[in-house]
């Protein structure tokens, strides 16, 4: 628990799978916070003031302290609430944790999303075989129920954009006979009774996905 003379405000977008990673961390900690929804077309002044360099959610404020980036937030989290770990112990497998969370932001995410919602077929198909091959790699990595073992961990977290895509777009980004493994596990990850708590409905999800998407085809064009 954050205690009674901390403050602590999450800046978010509901549906923003990077704000979804810092709330599964503070609830895997069990941390109170106050969360304030922000406006990406339309971005407070809080927003600027404490994220002037890249004006994106999330922002976690600790003490008028913000910090930004959600990987960088949920490791901050990790570091100054030490209970319930998020990050393994050891200094080799906290490497190969920061190295696939790494991964997953560098060659799934950006592929995922043009999967679901870019309009020409080329570059989708494009997309498609570039995500297949990294979820190749994850799936030879992934050997126990979740990455982190037995319970949620620090790549699990971050790789909470895959299923979302999945689920708001109907994509087959995972099935039982290509992705045995992250198939089972995106089921897992995505009934987990935390997930589920943080995680809103369906219908919000896809407006903020449709949203972004829109945004993005509007600067493309101009």
């Amino acid at each position: 628990m954050a205690g009674s003379d901390e403050e602590l405000t999450l800046l978010g977008v509901v549906g923003s799978p990077f704000l979804h990673r810092v709330q599964i961390a503070l609830k895997l900690k069990g941390i109170e916070y106050k969360y304030v929804e922000d406006d990406l077309n339309n971005k407070s002044d809080l927003l600027l003031k404490y994220n002037p360099v890249y004006k994106m959610i999330p922002v976690l404020i600790h003490n008028d302290n913000p910090i930004s980036e959600s990987l960088v937030i949920v490791e901050y989290i990790d570091d100054t609430w030490k209970h319930n770990p998020i990050l393994p112990s050891d200094p080799y497998q906290r490497a190969l944790a920061r190295f696939w969370a790494k991964f997953i932001d560098d060659k799934c995410v950006a592929p995922a999303w043009k999967s679901a919602f870019i309009v020409d077929e080329k570059e989708k198909e494009k997309a498609v075989e570039e995500l297949f091959e990294a979820l190749g790699f994850l799936e030879n990595e992934l050997k126990g129920k979740f990455f982190g073992g037995d319970e949620i961990g620090f790549v699990d977290i971050a790789g909470v954009f895959i299923p979302i895509v999945q689920e708001i777009a109907g994509l087959q980004l995972f099935s039982s006979e290509k992705f045995p493994r992250l198939y089972k596990w995106s089921q897992d990850f995505h009934n987990h009774p935390l997930v589920n708590e943080v995680l809103p409905p369906k219908h919000q999800l896809f407006a903020y996905f449709k949203a972004r998407a829109q945004s993005l085809a509007a600067k493309r064009k101009t």
